[in-house]
């Protein structure tokens, strides 16, 4: 029996394979506890599998919920080592992921904003692009997306229904179908180009089974050690397993551990590798909300002017590392002759949420208090976010000392809590929330944790709860974040 704590659960499908390639039937709609995975897991009789495709959209989604084993949900347990799932089940549709050129991104922090703002440049050069990426905030459809559109409800039961015999033979993994869908989606609407962010890691991930025409790595930093590695030469490595032969690489950050490792695999594939700090020079104007940008030139010797009070919609001070890996890999999608002109750089970047639907980068929620919302979630992620909230903090404080940072926070368990915590500001107040999602930590754990470092707050479990509870505190000057996990981030209302 499962806990009565929650009404989470959790079933093993049958089988003696090993536990990270069993598939796992989750059905979430768990209440006020942490999550005791062990207590959750029951056999199922393989013969409740239906026997007829769904007939709704409503129907679809319950069930691909509950059939297949979600990494956001439940962690490692959901993973399918290996391509083996994702290679069977393209070449039952017709291999559609050599039916489209792509571009593959990945790395531990900024895939997501560089996936979107690559889209959005490409838009608006004319070019029809689709865009895949992971996870989703509110529904599914936003995975799968062509010039902006999520995939309609009607194309995706279609494609369920039309692929039944799939679900049963191979049992993939949600990330693995989702894959599948959008290798679908973009060879059947024959897109110029699909930007295509990978899930986890890179060497193992669904996506890696493209030959793209550009790879971008954007960064290494300490996340998912348990799966990809414990230091960041291991992880590095991982994330070159997306470089692939006589392919360009752009790399975007990286230091003296994990330059060797992308240097050897790109040799290793004779692929040219582009370091975006030898490319291109991105200064931030001292207004923060503008950019500067320079081509790199003689060998680091001089720059040249390019791109002058450049706007671009995504406002984290992050996204300057971003930018740097975007526009690099635009002036090798001119080398490849795509056709970018500079002002359509400039109108990607500066509509990049609103032409692709990016949402959680920075949001800015409500004015007055100031709510922000951002996925960010690893230790390079928050040690970022809280830069920038500590110089907007200063900046209130200028003009109203009275200014309160108070902080709607909340994590995934399998995350190194006391790590993250440590970067936390201690002068702000803190409403400890969690996401309902087995993987969330406990608010009151995440409470006892913050409270030994010398953190203030309270516990609301309730993402909305807290927040509203932070605004009913908050006086007209305050600024409130809401973060510490994407699952966070994802269930407040009306984002």
């Amino acid at each position: 029996m499962h806990s009565p704590k929650t009404s989470a659960i959790i079933t093993i499908l049958g089988g003696t394979r090993p536990p990270l390639q069993q598939g796992i039937v989750l059905l979430i709609h768990q209440k006020n506890e942490a999550v005791n995975m062990a207590e959750l897991v029951q056999p199922i009789n393989r013969q409740s599998w239906p026997t007829n495709p769904p007939s709704t959209m409503e129907e679809a989604m319950d069930f691909m919920l509950a059939a297949l084993p979600m990494f956001t949900r439940i962690g490692a347990a959901a993973l399918k080592p290996g391509l083996d799932n994702i290679l069977t089940m393209c070449a039952r549709i017709g291999n559609p992921q050599h039916k489209f050129r792509s571009i593959h991104v990945a790395g531990t922090n900024g895939k997501g904003s560089t996936s979107h703002a690559l889209a959005a440049i490409l838009q608006s050069a004319g070019y029809k692009v689709g865009l895949h990426t992971s996870p989703h905030l509110k529904r599914f459809n936003e995975r799968v997306k062509v010039n902006g559109q999520e995939i309609s409800n009607e194309s995706l039961l279609d494609f369920i229904s039309g692929n039944w015999g799939l679900w049963e033979e191979v049992r993939p993994s949600f990330f693995e179908y989702g894959v599948l869908v959008a290798f679908d989606t973009f060879a059947k609407a024959k897109v110029d180009i699909a930007i295509i962010e990978v899930g986890l890691g890179g060497r193992l991930d669904s996506t890696n089974i493209l030959t793209p025409i550009l790879s971008v790595i954007t960064n290494i930093s300490l996340d998912h050690t348990d799966l990809l590695g414990h230091n960041t030469p291991q992880i590095a490595a991982e994330k070159a397993g997306i470089i692939k032969p006589a392919v360009p690489v752009v790399i975007g950050e990286y230091d003296q551990d994990t330059l060797p490792v992308f240097s050897q695999s790109a040799a290793k594939n004779k692929s040219e590798i582009v370091l975006t700090d030898q490319t291109v020079l991105v200064e931030l104007h001292q207004d923060k909300s503008r950019y500067r940008v320079s081509k790199v030139q003689d060998h680091l010797s001089r720059s040249e002017p390019w791109l002058e009070d450049l706007s671009f919609e995504l406002k984290g001070h992050y996204q300057q590392h971003n930018l740097a890996t975007i526009l690099t890999a635009v002036l090798e999608l001119r080398k490849q002759n795509f056709r970018i002109e500079d002002e359509q750089i400039r109108s990607g970047l500066q509509n990049c949420a609103s032409l692709t639907g990016l949402k959680g980068r920075w949001q800015t929620l409500q004015t007055a208090p100031l709510v922000i919302a951002d996925t960010g979630h690893n230790e390079a992620g928050i040690r970022q976010i809280i830069a920038q909230l500590k110089d907007l903090v200063y900046a209130k404080k200028r003009t109203n000392p009275a200014t309160i940072l108070r902080m709607v926070f909340g994590m995934v368990a399998d995350k190194d809590v006391n790590k993250v915590l440590t970067l936390l500001p201690t002068d702000a107040y803190y409403y400890f929330c969690q996401a309902q999602i087995p993987r969330a930590l406990d608010a009151e754990v995440l409470r006892d944790a913050a409270r030994d470092i010398g953190l203030k707050g309270i516990v609301v479990r309730g993402i909305n709860e807290a927040l509203m509870t932070a605004l009913a505190q908050a006086s007209h000057d305050d600024v409130i974040f809401v973060g510490g996990s994407t699952y966070v981030v994802a269930e407040l209302e009306g984002l």
